[in-house]
């Protein structure tokens, strides 16, 4: 069986999943991935066979995104001849995370697939949503990337057709200590935004991981790391607790390992909110502006006792056994 994987690259997420699942899709068959956008750091360890700049993101200085240059970089007309180039109908499976170009492809070529991840649980309309909801952001979800079936992924079963997240090997065979410093990973915010904040609780120490580092380095209560999958496993899995924004594989992994969490969800990011609306649904704090008091908002957080339910991960052979029935129906 040939397997045709689309990675959303708006941001690691995507690209993690695919990396957890590569193994178990070779079970089934050869997987060629293809990879849409330019946001993603992580180094790729995966067959990628087609590249296009897609749609990607772009954010603003503090902790919202920059819609002048996401619209600016758009190319519907590069974007067209990508999806029209990809050779569809030489693969038996088509799996979709969230990619435009692909689901284009699909349009164009008049192929079957099916949306994978956690995208797709946003078709349901008992997928969390916040009490203001935006008619922009439901299209975006609904109709960014369609296909006629739907595997969606999310903290909570709240519909049927939606799975436990995927949670990484490592984390599942991790044995959680709280070696007491905070992981930090807020791929929007720029350094200058937060570090006065963090310097203030100075009896915490942070791991800060940002795309703009090269190499750690330590300045007062902060060490600076790249962003990295191992050392950013490792921090998160030995963490008292984590700041992170409104994504969703890092607060699923971190809830797994009953970690302390702060969500900071990207402004105006409307998935970002909705999964924030969930997470508060769970417990989780949620801090939606960062004002001069951020390190008092610390500092009462870590006070706190919190007590998270019990996340649960994803059996990956029952849910692609669910995917490659789905997709013959």
């Amino acid at each position: 069986m040939k397997i045709f994987y689309a990675i959303q690259a708006t941001g690691n997420g995507h690209i993690s999943r695919a990396t957890q699942l590569y193994p178990y899709l070779l079970k089934y068959g050869t997987v060629d991935f293809f990879l849409s956008g330019n946001n993603a750091s992580l180094d790729i360890k995966l067959p990628i066979k087609f590249k296009s700049k897609g749609c990607s993101l772009h954010y603003s200085k503090c902790g919202g995104l920059d819609y002048w240059n996401i619209v600016k970089n758009i190319k519907p007309r590069q974007m067209y001849k990508d999806a029209d180039a990809l050779p569809l109908k030489e693969y038996d499976v088509i799996i979709n995370d969230f990619d435009a170009i692909t689901s284009l492809a699909c349009k164009l070529q008049n192929v079957h697939s099916v949306q994978f991840g956690h995208q797709a649980s946003f078709i349901s309309k008992a997928t969390p949503r916040p009490n203001k909801k935006s008619f922009m952001g439901e299209m975006i979800l609904k109709h960014y990337a369609p296909s006629p079936k739907n595997i969606g992924l999310h903290f909570e079963n709240y519909d049927s057709f939606i799975r436990p997240p995927i949670i990484k090997d490592q984390i599942i065979e991790a044995e959680p200590k709280n070696l007491g410093h905070i992981t930090v990973y807020l791929p929007s915010f720029d350094k200058d935004c937060l570090e006065k904040a963090f310097n203030k609780v100075k009896h915490v120490h942070f791991h800060w991981f940002l795309n703009d580092v090269e190499s750690p380095y330590t300045i007062r209560n902060i060490t600076y790391y790249p962003v990295n999958q191992k050392k950013f496993n490792k921090s998160l899995i030995n963490c008292e607790g984590i700041i992170t924004g409104g994504g969703f594989e890092t607060p699923a992994e971190a809830l797994y390992l009953k970690k302390k969490i702060l969500s900071i969800p990207i402004r105006n990011h409307y998935e970002q909110e909705c999964n924030a609306a969930a997470l508060k649904k769970l417990g989780v704090p949620v801090v939606y502006d960062i004002e001069d008091d951020f390190n008092l908002i610390i500092e009462s957080w870590l006070d706190k006792e919190i007590i998270y339910p019990t996340m649960q991960a994803n059996n990956i052979p029952e849910t692609l056994d669910y995917l490659f029935d789905t997709y013959k129906d």
